[in-house]
């Protein structure tokens, strides 16, 4: 990566692993925040502070346009890695199927067909996941169409969809 480019980290609406996601953003350099609407509020219920990561250097872009305007900056060369963590399953199910109607989906889209490697830590994986919610632990129970899509999206070129933090530090390795 040149001391040009940044990485684009997109968060959607979950809270599966947001705090490790979060760790991995502060302890990187040149890269910068893409919130779906749903992950700007994700972030407010689990006491996240937007001027804090703004006082780091980071720019933030949200989904606040029609037609995700902050997707024209992967034109510019300005991102070389699109990191979207964590994926809802709404989200993973978007990017497999090919919708692109908000910022992170629109991102993912335009990366692929800029030929822009994205990574993908998508939630929904197994058949049971313990996860975080803003006041306790919680058990889902994915359904199969959720694991359908994941396996789905695991084809995709230019990407890597991992499933725990260990496959996303390793996928990271390669790029930072």
């Amino acid at each position: 990566m040149t001391n040009k480019q940044r990485i684009a980290w997109c968060i959607t609406g979950s809270g599966h692993y947001l705090k490790e996601s979060i760790e991995i953003i502060n302890s990187i350099e040149n890269v910068d925040l893409f919130l779906s609407q749903a992950g700007e509020e994700v972030l407010k219920w689990y006491d996240y502070d937007l001027d804090k990561f703004k006082s780091k250097g980071i720019k933030i872009f949200k989904d606040v346009t029609a037609s995700s305007a902050p997707v024209s900056l992967l034109y510019d060369g300005i991102y070389n890695l699109i990191v979207v963590s964590p994926a809802t399953s709404n989200t993973v199910a978007q990017m497999a199927y090919g919708f692109s109607d908000n910022l992170v989906t629109n991102m993912f889209a335009q990366a692929g067909k800029c030929k822009i490697h994205s990574i993908i830590f998508a939630c929904d994986t197994e058949p049971t996941v313990i996860t975080q919610a803003p006041k306790k632990l919680v058990t889902l129970y994915p359904r199969g169409i959720e694991l359908e899509n994941y396996e789905k999206l695991k084809k995709f070129e230019f990407a890597d969809v991992v499933n725990n933090i260990d496959s996303l530090h390793e996928a990271l390795k390669k790029w930072i």
